[in-house]
């Protein structure tokens, strides 16, 4: 086994962990704070990826393309806070689940008639092409490389925001006591609001970015959803740190995984059913990992710790 493999695939399981935080920190932010299952944070993955490449494909900008990626997805969280998710609050979560179950079909269909039903491509820039040489011997995409710089520097951030502004300090509040805040002077809608806007933001930012990766498409983001609601729950739900661990322990299962078990199965087994028995045990590995931590932290890694 080639030792730069290996650490091409680490980087590989960094890369897809930071865009799985972009993803989880707006979904636990949203239900720490809110207390609100959002099943249509995919969609707003979707329509950031979207929002992206209809930018690129018409100004030929990437910066361009991401600013409009947290532009649209922004505005599609306050909009859809204000009209719709503002009087599920009080509500029981079942109701929260069939009302953001619909948005996804809204959205989904919306999206199709706007854009059509083929897939959308976004080209990464030429100042993002290639590869670039790291200690080892590994030469690494530049664009991923980007990707794993950015995130990080995302979630550094968000990290500073959450304990050392006041906005951050209002958001944690609100996740002890939001009677409390409210009776302190704090607009309560207002920090809905700004929250939920921040948590779109961060969907449709990491569905722009991985759009130059992938195809862009309707339902797209569902996949990603699923992925996003395990991080939180090994993380624990409400942790803004818990997200971050919980993404990276999650990037790095599925990729080292999908890589080392089908190699440890060639050991003992023919080359072609050690790749299935592999592969299928790597897709598993990501649900295993998340039942071995609630085994022994029901919580999550992080739940209760506050951000």
């Amino acid at each position: 086994m080639s030792i730069v493999l290996l650490l091409e695939q680490t980087l590989n399981g960094l890369q897809f962990g930071v865009m799985l935080f972009l993803m989880a920190a707006g979904l636990t932010l949203i239900f720490g704070v809110m207390g609100l299952i959002n099943l249509a944070h995919g969609s707003l993955y979707m329509i950031g990826a979207f929002a992206a490449a209809g930018t690129a494909a018409a100004t030929g900008s990437f910066m361009l393309a991401l600013a409009a990626s947290l532009a649209a997805a922004a505005l599609a969280g306050v909009i859809v806070e204000v009209l719709i998710i503002r009087r599920l609050y009080d509500r029981d979560h079942l109701d929260q689940v069939l009302a953001t179950f619909a948005l996804i079909l809204i959205f989904s269909e919306g999206t199709r008639w706007v854009f059509g039903s083929f897939p959308l491509f976004l080209d990464r820039p030429a100042w993002l092409a290639g590869t670039v040489a790291l200690p080892f011997g590994i030469e690494y995409p530049l664009y991923r490389l980007a990707i794993i710089i950015v995130g990080l520097a995302v979630a550094a951030g968000l990290f500073l925001m959450i304990s050392k502004t006041r906005i951050g300090i209002q958001i944690r509040a609100g996740e002890n006591d939001r009677e409390m805040i409210g009776a302190l002077g704090v607009n309560i809608s207002r920090l809905y609001t700004l929250v939920f806007a921040l948590g779109a933001a961060l969907a449709g930012f990491s569905g722009a970015l991985i759009g130059a990766l992938q195809s862009v498409q309707v339902g797209m983001g569902e996949p990603v959803l699923i992925l996003a609601f395990v991080v939180i729950v090994i993380g624990g739900i409400g942790s803004i740190k818990g997200a971050f661990v919980g993404a990276i322990l999650v990037g790095m299962t599925d990729k080292l995984g999908g890589f080392l078990l089908p190699k440890m199965f060639g050991l003992i087994m023919e080359p072609a059913a050690a790749t299935s028995v592999g592969s299928a045990l790597a897709s598993m590995s990501i649900y295993i990992l998340m039942a071995g931590v609630l085994l022994f932290r029901p919580r999550g890694l992080f739940g209760g710790a506050g951000a």
